[in-house]
């Protein structure tokens, strides 16, 4: 059973799996899953955001950019292998759904479904979008994480519900 609890409830461990293992990235219609260990969460224009950043090389920003919706899943310990298949997998590919034997379950408060052996997820509506610009960038950033100048584009996405699974 998913229980709703306040948006910032389980920053500190979302924060340390993003730094971690990573978490799930879910968007899409029929959804893909993908690794993000990069993101933020905060507070913009009044709102509490998630940000997550794709590559437009991915399979998976094709999805995002027909959504309105994503939801990001934290899975519990045991299921490392499954992030890194998540991780090193294009879901051009293969139906990682299928192939980690993950359960998706609909969305409470948005369109986009969740990983139902999620632990803690959060839903979120996309409400701003850009392109990293390569010019704006410190150096050794650009240098270290783009040296094939494929920057990511950054969603914001207004966190509507989070939620922790109980018993």
């Amino acid at each position: 059973m998913q229980k709703e609890i306040g948006i910032f409830d389980e920053m500190k461990k979302t924060l340390d799996e993003l730094n971690g293992k990573g978490i799930l990235l879910v968007a899409g219609d029929p959804p893909n899953v993908m690794t993000i260990g990069w993101g933020t969460l905060g507070v913009i224009w009044h709102r509490s955001i998630f940000t997550i950043m794709v590559r437009p090389t991915r399979y998976t920003f094709g999805k995002i950019e027909k959504s309105a919706t994503f939801s990001v899943c934290i899975l519990p310990k045991g299921y490392e292998k499954q992030l890194a298949f998540c991780g090193s997998k294009s879901g051009k590919d293969v139906d990682k759904i299928q192939h980690c034997g993950f359960t998706m379950e609909p969305g409470i408060k948005t369109d986009t479904p969740y990983i139902g052996e999620s632990m803690i997820h959060y839903e979120c509506r996309i409400v701003h979008k850009h392109r990293l610009d390569p010019q704006s960038l410190d150096g050794p950033i650009d240098k270290q994480f783009y040296p094939k100048k494929d920057y990511h584009i950054v969603y914001y996405g207004e966190i509507l519900g989070v939620y922790r699974k109980e018993g």
